[in-house]
């Protein structure tokens, strides 16, 4: 039995996280001497090099664009710190995450970036997707890859916006910083968008300058789950009819397969509700990138319950069969409670896109291994290694024995022992 089995947290169970379920905290006071980062400019530590999150002492006055943040895996990859990742040697995907003291000034729900942990946590010292980001000079991120571009193990760059009032502006000299030293061609370029503050000419120049695709965190997937999650419902400006406008204005910038959404699933929204948005997404010409909701620790939603892995699994390859396989959610049935029944596939043909694996690894811009292999593998975003929901690496043998197990698509006399897998290490 491996260390990963002896510590395996709970399953997440099974069944359908409900909008009745999925209910948000209210977002507390935050004290005046906490908010835009005022402990920090206050303190005015100057940075020095690498910052690595520690809420124990007071964070550097860090800023964008000289300063940006990024996930542990990438500064794993980087070799900015020392590190290593379950079953994976690096990640595909160098996310740079814009940094200021006074943070984003969004409220989303689910995240741990949002406003209103500024009571707690000054901003670079927030985890993100479950793990922390470390921060280091963008100059000193730029010298390391330009120093043997041919040799990276990137495959793809993305910068991630916030929203803040210099985030647009910052982004382009951030791009710029990245571009003058590396061709985009050699390592592709992802823009994470913020749609509250971009306009059209804001899209369009960062196409110009050598951004390759364009994609919108929508991550709910209808308008009440959005205004619950990361509108008014939480004191936070974001509105969905915003956000599609971006998506509408990045096909008609970047061009079909060259933009996509990124959607959260377990939120409260029904299966049916999310393949429609999906089936909406590649109607337009553009792609989904899909997350598996999970409590992330600080956020408004920590108390709640990740989304079941049937679920997920059930979303994870109707979402793989919409955007690579031809198959339409009008071909798909649905149950009363808009879970899925039928994926609109004979058996056959979907026990061997099931058998291929790749419709449950993490999915997102393309690397440079297959269009519907990503090269933003995101390492553990979304689950714990112990009960991985997006797969940063290929499916060995005992994984789709528990993806089948999950999905109850076992094949005749196959038996899944739960935590086989771990095993293996």
């Amino acid at each position: 039995m491996s260390c990963l089995n002896q510590n395996q947290q709970p399953a997440p169970g099974t069944g359908i996280n409900t909008a009745e379920r999925m209910q948000p905290r209210a977002p507390g006071q935050v004290p005046p001497t906490m908010k835009n980062g005022r402990a920090v400019k206050d303190a005015g530590i100057a940075p020095e090099g690498l910052y690595r999150p520690d809420y124990r002492v007071m964070t550097p006055h860090m800023r964008s664009p000289e300063y940006v943040q990024m996930s542990t895996a990438a500064a794993i990859t980087l070799g900015l710190v020392e590190g290593q990742m379950y079953n994976c040697s690096c990640t595909r995907c160098l996310n740079l995450l814009l940094t200021y003291p006074e943070g984003c000034r969004a409220n989303c729900a689910y995240c741990g970036l949002a406003r209103h942990r500024e009571a707690e946590r000054n901003y670079a010292d927030r985890n993100f997707i479950r793990v922390d980001w470390p921060a280091a000079p963008m100059a000193e991120v730029v010298d390391r890859i330009a120093a043997d571009v041919d040799n990276s193990p990137f495959h793809r760059m993305c910068i991630s916006m916030i929203t803040h009032p210099n985030s647009d502006e910052d982004t382009v000299t951030v791009l710029k910083t990245w571009t003058d030293r590396i061709d985009p061609d050699a390592i592709p370029i992802s823009i994470l968008s913020n749609p509250t503050t971009m306009t059209r000419e804001d899209i369009v120049r960062l196409k110009d300058m050598g951004s390759d695709i364009f994609t919108v965190a929508l991550d709910a997937a209808s308008p009440a789950v959005f205004d619950r999650t990361r509108g008014k419902g939480v004191q936070s400006p974001h509105s969905w009819d915003t956000y599609w406008d971006a998506i509408h204005m990045a096909r008609d910038i970047f061009g079909p397969q060259k933009f996509g959404a990124h959607l959260i699933v377990g939120m409260g929204e029904t299966e049916r509700e999310m393949m429609e948005v999906i089936q909406r997404l590649v109607d337009l010409g553009g792609h989904s990138h899909m997350f598996c909701f999970y409590p992330e620790k600080g956020s408004l939603m920590d108390h709640l319950p990740a989304t079941p892995r049937d679920q997920w699994r059930r979303v994870q390859l109707a979402r793989y069969l919409v955007d690579y396989c031809g198959v339409r959610v009008e071909h798909m049935t649905f149950g009363d409670d808009g879970r899925i029944t039928d994926f609109g596939l004979p058996a056959s043909e979907l026990a061997a896109i099931v058998d291929a694996g790749i419709a449950f690894r993490t999915s997102g811009c393309p690397g440079k291994f297959a269009e519907d292999i990503s090269a933003c593998d995101r390492p553990y975003g979304d689950s714990p290694p112990s009960d991985i929901a997006s797969y940063p690496f290929e499916l060995r043998p005992a994984d789709l024995r528990r993806v089948r197990h999950q999905l109850d698509m076992e094949r005749p006399g196959e038996t899944y022992v739960p935590g086989e897998e771990l095993d293996l290490d």
